[in-house]
């Protein structure tokens, strides 16, 4: 009674408030009090939060009232036993029917780490998680932090000749795990797992190019990219990004010396590659959709998939993992070549498919695994394995014991069906912290605690926003302008029909989407004197954009929008200089900064996530020009070497 004890004991009766004196004299508060005690803070109460966010104090209480009306008044049941991880016998599965989503939209912003955080936390308060009615994990999810790698690349794991002891992505939890040099220089040319982005589990994509060009936090030979566009709807600031992949020292060499570029179109960044290996379509090639990675499966158990070729290339491709596998065995790296040199995967990435083992018995795919094919999950390599995928319509999909659906964190069936698996170590509860003690671990060393410590023009950086509980703080954008110079939010999204930019080489997608508009609300667009259809400029710190507006219902007042990835560059994608795209489309990453005024990058400093939802404008009105083109305009790519021409017009199948 009133003395500390294991958190996860079975039969302990926590405290969830006071002030408690611990044998060794220090005081301690239970974190559900830290928890009351920051968000009772008046600076988060409705009325004071209204303005910021647009929505009346009123409303706010309202959703609030209603969202612990339906936890706890309108719970759904479902007649289901279970045991959970201590082994108690539950006779339902009691749910609360509350469920909410965080993905770009909050996430992709200089604050969406704590923004994200503070949902989760919410829903783990409430009891939401992986219940009925509420939000669902999918295998191989969740996951402990004890079954998941950290990242490797740290000065002692690079060495000539020699692997990578690890993975490159992984998941920090302490100073220590940073891939930084006893000085604390990054070692990724990213800088992801560095101070200025601790938690980079995707590393920093948007930052390569410009720290290439920089040499920060060192020069480079050769940047290899893959199908990412950096040059265009991949990259914050397309103008900015150009001008880098071609900018040369005083002793006129280029900044970035050699590039190596693969991409199955001619993209606007295949001309700035010295060597450019042409990849083929996903109707040429095997894919994978696997466990390992962002699987199609449903919260009732796991699935995977396959893409497998449905015609030959009819020209001089090579599908780029067929092309990774050949260089790496050619260069004679240990886990792509046999004792005696010779390849291990002979018949490219369908072989690697088949037969590559992460661990023991666990491979890309999860289906007919085992000599026979007759094991999921774990087995040993299967022969047969891709034949069998095709067979069943290119996917595996298998159901778990209807006892382990719910509860996945602690339910007993559910952790040993989950180990069975391989999906985690062992079958151990998976505990979700309230005060997240990585962060205050990173925080601690910002204080000056530990042997790790950042250096000093980043300690208060860590320090302010590696807390342990999640806090609202402006975007950083918001501190580099005034709302008054750049009053409205702008917002750039993936369209529906095209994922990336692909989707012009599509001539029906080209129908539905050939060029973009600025979509901008009423009420704005009347305050500003704008009509449906008239043409606008919009202006932000780092450059404007000439594009037709559009108006509509349901969007915030203060926001602006538009698809990304329709507008291209004059002479790419085998389109003609004068495609709708490249005249009536735009692009905003052309407003948008990777750079603070302060050099850090313009991302979020826990995870590195990019900003792209931070961009700051003005709008005004443009007055019509007989051209009616978009702007900026960038000159017309030339046409690769040995070019056939454009056909004038489309005549798909036509002999």
């Amino acid at each position: 009674l009133n003395a500390p004890a294991p958190a996860h004991g079975a039969d302990i009766k926590p405290a969830l408030k006071g002030t408690f004196t611990l044998p060794d004299g220090r005081t301690a508060k239970p974190v559900f009090h830290l928890i009351a005690e920051r968000y009772l803070d008046p600076r988060y109460a409705p009325e004071a939060v209204a303005a910021e966010t647009g929505i009346a104090a009123e409303t706010i209480k309202r959703i609030a009232a209603e969202i612990a009306e339906v936890a706890f008044e309108r719970e759904v049941t479902i007649e289901q036993p279970w045991t959970d991880w201590l082994g108690r016998r539950h006779e339902r599965m009691v749910g609360r029917p509350v469920s909410m989503h965080a993905m770009r939209g909050i996430s992709a912003h200089s604050n969406g780490f704590h923004t994200c955080r503070a949902i989760h936390l919410l829903q783990i308060l409430i009891g939401s998680i992986d219940v009925p009615g509420g939000l669902r994990f999918k295998p191989p999810y969740p996951k402990g932090l004890d079954s998941l790698p950290k990242p490797s690349g740290r000065p002692g794991d690079v060495s000539p000749n020699s692997p990578l002891p690890g993975p490159h992505l992984g998941f920090v939890t302490a100073p220590e795990d940073l891939l930084i040099d006893d000085t604390g220089r990054p070692q990724r040319i990213d800088k992801a797992f560095s101070w200025e982005a601790p938690f980079a589990v995707h590393g920093l994509m948007h930052m390569v190019i410009a720290n290439a060009w920089k040499g920060d936090p060192y020069p480079i030979e050769v940047l290899f990219l893959y199908m990412a566009n950096m040059a265009w709807n991949s990259s914050m600031d397309t103008a900015e990004t150009i001008r880098m992949l071609t900018d040369k020292d005083e002793d006129g060499d280029y900044k970035i010396p050699r590039i190596i570029y693969s991409d199955a179109y001619y993209s606007e960044t295949v001309p700035y590659a010295d060597l450019i290996l042409p990849d083929t379509t996903y109707l040429e090639r095997w894919d994978c959709i696997s466990l390992l990675d962002r699987p199609i499966s449903t919260a009732e158990g796991p699935a995977d998939a396959i893409r497998h070729p449905v015609v030959e290339p009819d020209r001089d491709v090579r599908p780029f993992q067929d092309v990774l596998l050949d260089l790496g065995a050619r260069l004679g790296f240990p886990g792509l070549i046999k004792p005696g040199g010779r390849p291990r995967y002979p018949g490219g990435y369908a072989d690697y498919l088949a037969n590559h083992e992460r661990t023991d018995g666990i491979g890309m795919l999860s289906g007919w695994r085992g000599a026979d094919g007759s094991q999921s999950g774990k087995g040993a390599p299967n022969p047969n394995q891709l034949q069998r995928y095709i067979e069943n319509g290119c996917f595996w999909q298998e159901e778990m014991p209807h006892e382990a659906h719910y509860f996945k964190h602690a339910n007993r069936a559910y952790l040993d069906y989950a180990a069975s698996k391989g999906f985690v170590k062992e079958a151990a509860p998976i505990f979700f912290q309230l005060y997240l003690e990585p962060m205050q671990l990173f925080r601690r060393a910002a204080q000056g605690h530990g042997e790790v410590q950042p250096p000093d023009a980043l300690r208060k950086r860590v320090e302010t926003y590696f807390d342990p509980l999640p806090f609202w703080h402006a975007p950083f954008e918001d501190e580099t302008t005034t709302a008054e110079s750049f009053p409205i939010h702008g917002i750039t999204q993936r369209p529906a029909a095209m994922y990336h930019s692909w989707g012009s080489m599509n001539a029906w997608l080209r129908q539905i989407h050939g060029a973009n508009r600025i979509y901008l609300p009423r009420t704005l667009a009347a305050q500003l004197g704008i009509a449906d259809g008239d043409w606008v400029w919009l202006e932000s710190r780092s450059g404007r954009v000439k594009a037709r507006a559009a108006l509509m219902e349901g969007v915030n007042p203060h926001t602006v929008w538009t698809w990304n990835a329709i507008g291209k560059r004059a002479g790419a994608w085998n389109l003609a200089p004068d495609a709708i795209e490249a005249t009536k489309g735009f692009l905003l990453n052309h407003l948008i900064d990777e750079f603070l005024p302060d050099g850090l990058s313009n991302s979020d400093p826990v995870t590195g996530q990019a900003a792209w939802y931070d961009m700051r404008l003005r709008i005004s009105r443009a007055e019509p020009t007989a051209d009616a083109l978009t702007e900026p305009r960038f000159a017309t790519l030339p046409m690769p070497p040995g070019h056939l021409g454009r056909p004038a017009i489309l005549r798909y199948g036509a002999k």
